[in-house]
């Protein structure tokens, strides 16, 4: 901790935006990458332009699919079948709002991840937040593409296969929609209806995804990066340690400062972390909790069809949605765990060796650790493996209760 500078500001820019990349890209083409004192009017205004189109274009496509459900006499299977698309479209719009909403809030957490690769001055530091910024875009990718592969499979292959309906003597051939709608308000038996609604459904899962791909990519990154702190700070602990005996007490008094100022602010990261995602986590929740149960219903009634093509894109998308739960669910262990591990190293080393008074500094990093900190689902959920296990396990209960009742 006391090496001379060995990192150069050109590094560290490009370290911050090799960790927020990702999250770039999926963010900006939907307006919902935060605003900086750098962003110009004209971003601002593009930004806002497209938050008009993407609001627009997902209650456009949703409310006909909705009026479906509500005005027409159809069968469970039927309405279950609109279901699905419909609630992924409003929940995917609610958590777009919260995005726009904690804007300011994304902006503090990535200000925050540049000034720490800012702060970096030892080759080893780099290793380790290079390591686990790595293991963030590993994590975004994959949402990515389970997340638009599945769904825009099943758009896809829906879109792709057409029907022949008979209209008195003319026969037309029209494209199946991803979700069937409400024909009084638009009648997709004719041309070119059939297709602008078509191309509108596309468009609009599309637009949810992304934001859907924005939060999981968002919480992954940010959650690597305050690991990828924490083990730093293992590190220095150890190295302090080591070489307690060899320093004046004023240095080691120095360097502990150090390690508590630089953990006490790994603690606040991980706290605005919980502020921006825990509301979207319980919505999340809820979403893949009633997307397993409707996908599962959707396997069994096409089961005995054999019907090779519909199920191969549920069981993707039932997969997106396991892997996606999974994530977060994980994340939250993982940042439980780590904050906690770093009680456990200052008691590995050879603390005993050091001082009264060092060892009462360190005694106090230990009880800070012991305090257990949480990623929640709207502040009545912790995020963990066994809680993945019970969105799941939830998800087949109902729809056991949903095959009794159909």
């Amino acid at each position: 901790m006391t090496n001379e500078p060995v990192i150069t500001e050109g590094d560290s820019n490009s370290n911050s935006d090799y960790s927020l990349q990702l999250n770039r890209w999926f963010l900006k083409p939907i307006g919902a990458w935060p605003s900086s004192p750098s962003t110009t009017r004209l971003e601002k205004i593009v930004s806002f332009i497209l938050n008009i189109i993407c609001f627009t274009s997902v209650i456009i496509t949703a409310i006909p699919s909705l009026l479906l459900m509500i005005l027409e006499d159809e069968s469970i299977y039927m309405k279950l079948k609109t279901l699905g698309p419909v609630s992924h479209w409003f929940v995917s719009s609610a958590n777009y709002t919260a995005l726009l909403m904690r804007g300011r809030d994304i902006r503090h957490c990535v200000e925050h991840i540049e000034a720490d690769w800012r702060t970096v001055t030892r080759e080893e530091d780099q290793h380790v937040m290079m390591k686990n910024a790595k293991f963030g875009r590993y994590v975004a990718a994959s949402c990515a593409v389970f997340m638009q592969g599945g769904v825009l499979c099943f758009c896809f292959v829906t879109a792709l296969t057409t029907t022949e309906i008979q209209i008195g003597n003319e026969t037309r051939i029209l494209h199946v929609l991803p979700c069937a709608v409400y024909k009084k308000l638009v009648n997709v038996d004719e041309s070119p209806a059939n297709e602008i609604m078509l191309f509108l459904q596309i468009w609009a899962a599309l637009i949810a995804n992304s934001s859907t791909v924005g939060i999981f990519s968002l919480a992954a990154v940010l959650a690597a990066h305050a690991c990828g702190q924490l083990d730093v700070i293992m590190m220095w602990i150890t190295k302090f340690v080591k070489e307690a005996k060899q320093r004046k007490k004023t240095s080691s008094f120095r360097e502990i400062g150090v390690i508590v100022e630089r953990h006490l602010r790994t603690l606040n990261f991980i706290s605005c972390i919980e502020d921006v995602m825990n509301r979207i986590y319980f919505l999340e929740m809820f979403r893949c909790t009633m997307d397993i149960c409707v996908i599962g219903y959707y396997i069994l009634s096409e089961w005995a069809d054999h019907d090779i093509q519909n199920l191969s894109t549920y069981f993707m998308m039932l997969i997106s949605i396991c892997f996606n739960i999974f994530v977060i669910c994980y994340i939250g262990e993982i940042l439980t765990e780590q904050c906690q591990k770093v009680g456990e190293v200052v008691y590995m080393t050879n603390w005993y060796y050091l001082p009264d008074k060092i060892i009462l500094d360190l005694i106090l990093i230990i009880a800070r650790s012991s305090v257990v900190v949480h990623i929640t689902a709207g502040k009545l959920v912790h995020m963990s493996v066994y809680t993945f296990g019970d969105v799941v396990k939830t998800g087949f209960a109902y729809l056991n209760l949903l095959r009794q009742m159909t």
